[in-house]
């Protein structure tokens, strides 16, 4: 079985060569818009779907894996920053808070497809401006949702995690695991019109 990654993230192909020795990365070309009054901590589990499908479209015999990460708090969402402004400001949330990262994913195999939202808590410690400011001016925050990277120097920042470390850097491995081995269990035998 072909297995793609529907993700151009470096992080996420890194996470998913200990699940499968081989894959493709085929990054989905889709705008990342979610209905209008859909609640934030949905739109990752939409997104990933939306990504998936649109990746089968082009590999129906493949399994095709989508993954969206946001980081939420004070039920605001997170994007990657745009100026170094944006990821000055996110710090600034962030600092002395407990945020949430949801990682929604979907499996899409012949026709069929499931969605997941895995969810981790994080809390920062009291940052000071001058410890902003460094990281700021780094390369680090600027293509990662929420505008850290735990595995670098926004570790510096963990005051502590409730959940799943991987979620958190992009890929919620050990659910993906056992989700997969779920879906793969199922007969494929029958090909349905559109996603369930």
């Amino acid at each position: 079985m072909e297995i793609i990654l529907a993700s151009a993230s470096p992080r996420r192909k890194k996470l998913l060569s200990a699940l499968f020795s081989e894959f493709r990365v085929v990054p989905s070309d889709i705008r990342e818009m979610v209905p209008r009054h859909m609640p934030v901590d949905k739109c990752p589990e939409y997104l990933a779907g939306m990504k998936a499908e649109s990746v089968a479209r082009e590999n129906p015999k493949a399994l095709v894996i989508g993954c969206d990460t946001s980081v939420i708090i004070d039920g605001k969402m997170l994007n990657k920053p745009r100026s170094t402004a944006d990821a000055r400001m996110m710090m600034q949330l962030l600092s002395g808070k407990t945020h949430q990262v949801i990682t929604g994913c979907c499996l899409y195999y012949m026709g069929k497809s499931i969605t997941f939202s895995e969810v981790t808590g994080v809390e920062f410690y009291k940052l000071t401006e001058e410890e902003i400011e460094q990281y700021v001016n780094t390369t680090e925050p600027y293509d990662k949702a929420g505008g850290y990277g735990i595995q670098n120097k926004g570790a510096f920042f963990i005051k502590g995690i409730k959940g799943d470390y991987y979620n958190v850097v992009g890929l919620p491995l050990a659910r993906l695991k056992r989700e997969v081995d779920i879906f793969l269990s199922q007969d494929f035998s029958e090909q349905p019109s559109g996603r369930k």
